[in-house]
């Protein structure tokens, strides 16, 4: 069986979908199955950016192939990549079944035209975020809306599954109204980083960081609660005066803004945003040695961050919200906070940072109960089995 997993971005662009294909293709091969991922010539999407002329548009790897195709967009908030020779590619490879990935984007649109017009079954994995969680301004949010209402049923009604990650993914989409296809609840896998080795300081030492810190791992952007968080550490900050802020991330956009309001609440000096970490190694060595991990996202359909920072016995405290509740048990394997309650998500940061046997006790059992629950081969064997079906029906 051969299958085209389509997402609109891959690494070295970084991200949740696309580190989610790239753990899935060679699964799928290992298990006897021809694997194309077909994806977009972008590093970023919004702001758009693409990758590099070293990457190559075109590779051959241990799983099967990669092909970068060019995407063209409308400016602003008007954005929307569109494949160039998408469906071209598809009759290249005709593949028994189709698996694009995140709701609303082109890839989709052109899996169920395939399905009408060829015959060929599609799965989606809906990644799916609300409108209001969306990054840009109100003219993009109100157009996905539009989107909700008049174009996503007849698009998804042609799958064949629609799968998501949480059951509170499944709830938000089914509030849509739409004509569904079967949806099928798949938590996603979890790669741990690369164990960490040596003393603690090395990624302190590396970026200039002088005492304890708090972390944030992910893009900066808008649906992360950046600004939430900059006034949380501010009222923490207070009291603590060795404590700092640290934000690992490629810049999504929000970066400039950040920086603003942190100056504006005198906290410039003591936050520190390093940027995307491609060392994993290293990154593993941040997540060990912070004080805890926040996550103060507006909307997060999962939060795999979460898990990286559980692998290494680190606390979190996170927004109650999305998937996230079904990662994490608040007072049993880390603390949750209502989006959006920058008091609330400073309470939390202050009462784990003073409190180390807290600290040790929701990092250990977020390590030992919840990371085991998430496995790639499981994830594998699934959609295996899943494929199967849909090509047999």
């Amino acid at each position: 069986m051969n299958v085209a997993q389509l997402t609109t971005r891959y690494p070295p662009g970084p991200g949740g979908v696309e580190r989610h294909v790239a753990e899935l293709a060679p699964r799928l091969a290992a298990r006897g199955l021809g694997v194309t991922v077909l994806t977009s010539d972008l590093y970023r999407e919004f702001p758009m950016q693409r990758l590099p002329p070293t990457v190559p548009r075109s590779e051959t790897t241990s799983f099967g192939s990669v092909r970068r195709l060019p995407v063209v967009s409308l400016p602003g908030e008007l954005h929307y990549p569109f494949f160039r020779g998408l469906g071209a590619a598809l009759n290249a490879i005709a593949p028994d079944v189709v698996h694009a990935h995140t709701y609303g984007t082109n890839q989709v649109a052109v899996a169920a035209r395939r399905r009408r017009t060829v015959g060929t079954p599609f799965v989606v994995t809906a990644h799916f975020h609300p409108s209001w969680s969306m990054e840009g301004g109100r003219l993009r949010r109100a157009i996905r809306r539009l989107y909700d209402r008049r174009l996503a049923g007849p698009v998804l009604a042609r799958a064949s599954r629609v799968i998501v990650q949480t059951e509170e993914e499944g709830r938000l989409l089914r509030a849509l109204d739409l004509e569904l296809p079967q949806v099928e609840v798949i938590p996603p896998g979890f790669t741990p980083l690369p164990q960490p080795a040596g003393e603690r300081g090395a990624f302190a030492q590396a970026h200039g960081i002088r005492g304890p810190y708090v972390l944030f791992v992910g893009r900066l952007a808008s649906n992360k609660g950046l600004l939430d968080l900059a006034a949380a550490f501010a009222t923490v900050a207070r009291s603590d005066p060795e404590l700092e802020l640290v934000l690992v991330g490629a810049d999504g956009g929000w970066a400039t803004r950040l920086e603003a309001r942190t100056r504006e609440l005198g906290i410039a000096d003591r936050v520190r945003t390093v940027g995307f970490v491609a060392d994993e190694a290293l990154l593993a060595r941040a997540y060990r040695d912070a004080e805890l991990l926040v996550l103060p996202s507006e909307y997060e359909a999962f939060g795999l961050v979460l898990l990286e920072a559980m692998t290494q016995g680190t606390p979190v405290v996170a927004s109650r919200i999305g998937g996230i509740p079904e990662i994490v048990t608040d007072g049993a394997t880390g603390l949750l906070v209502p989006p959006r309650d920058p008091v609330a998500l400073a309470a939390a940061i202050g009462r784990l940072r003073g409190d180390p046997e807290l600290r040790r006790r929701l990092g250990d059992a977020g390590r030992t109960t919840v990371v085991p629950r998430f496995a790639w081969e499981t994830v594998a064997d699934r959609l295996v089995a899943l494929y199967r079906e849909v090509v047999r029906n």
